[in-house]
């Protein structure tokens, strides 16, 4: 059956009814705001007074991990109070097996989630633009998924393939059943249904034939895979600007903080991202944190790593 995780069982025991809420950002395409909206997440959620974790996947590229530590550095070089998670990253194994290193991998992980679940509030998850077994084992944990996509139907193919005359869905894609298939783990840890939020990014001031159409696609899309869609981030210089300070669109946006005057283009910002933030309906309470139990129980049985050909099909 593959090899057994060595998971410390004090880190995985079940009698604390306490746990995180674990959010995960991913999509298979790169460039789709994933670390942008992780960012805002999380600053949103420490301004809230939540104590708040954070995971990076995506040890090639790490752009989570460099956002936090602009962050801290901006912080620390203007003298400002910035709130700041509690970070941690997870490179992955580079043994030659693959089932060694899956194994790795896991470990890795779980031992990281088994640490700061119950000490945290929110664990925030940025994943690769790619398909990798971290990247599948975190969207079979999420309690909420969020995935970024760039208004368009090159974006929208990694979810269904659509009819060029009809603009009718004629198949699912890949990334969408890799989310069937983690949603079909998340039933068997706890017998719920991951909430699943497609989120429409870099979205055109004027609306057009194409926007009218890919919305259509969404709506349809939807009914059928079970998410619900948001409206994101418009296509906004400043989220580019933001990302060397470290800072958010939720920051006091002052001279201080800025190190230049704020614009009426910050404060539209601000306010996507708020009426974003408000549409995820993210848990502010103790709802869906006794999740974490039946978290435990399935990482503890996991004695393999998923299996891809179980992942892509029906």
């Amino acid at each position: 059956m593959g090899t057994e995780f060595n998971i410390s069982e004090s880190k995985l025991q079940t009698g604390d009814p306490k746990s995180a809420h674990v959010i995960v950002c991913g999509n298979e395409k790169g460039g789709s705001g994933k670390t942008t909206i992780s960012m805002h997440m999380v600053v949103a959620l420490l301004k809230t007074g939540y104590r708040v974790a954070t995971i990076d996947l995506d040890s090639r590229q790490r752009s989570f991990s460099r956002y936090i530590e602009n962050r801290r550095n901006w912080a620390r070089l203007n003298r400002l109070q910035l709130e700041l998670p509690d970070h941690f990253e997870l490179n992955r194994s580079t043994r030659d097996s693959a089932n060694e290193s899956d194994s790795e991998d896991f470990s890795r992980f779980a031992n990281i989630l088994a640490e700061i679940e119950r000490s945290h509030d929110f664990v925030v998850i940025d994943t690769p633009g790619s398909d990798n077994y971290l990247m599948r084992l975190a969207h079979s944990l999420a309690d909420t998924l969020t995935t970024p996509l760039n208004d368009s139907f090159i974006d929208f193919d990694v979810l269904g393939k659509v009819d060029a005359k009809t603009h009718e869905i004629y198949d699912i894609s890949h990334y969408a059943m890799m989310v069937k298939e983690a949603r079909r783990q998340r039933r068997i840890a706890d017998s719920r249904m991951l909430d699943w939020v497609v989120v429409r990014n870099r979205l055109a001031s004027l609306s057009s034939r194409n926007q009218v159409n890919l919305h259509n696609s969404l709506k349809e899309l939807s009914s059928k895979l079970g998410f619900r869609v948001a409206d994101g981030i418009s296509e906004r210089v400043i989220f580019r600007e933001f990302f060397p300070m470290g800072l958010t669109a939720l920051d006091d946006l002052d001279h201080e903080t800025l190190g230049t005057r704020p614009t009426m283009s910050h404060l539209s910002a601000r306010q996507e991202i708020r009426q974003l933030l408000s549409a995820l309906k993210l848990p502010i309470d103790d709802r869906g944190k006794r999740r974490a139990d039946a978290r435990r129980v399935w990482l503890d049985s996991a004695f393999k790593p998923l299996e891809i050909p179980d992942i892509f099909a029906d």
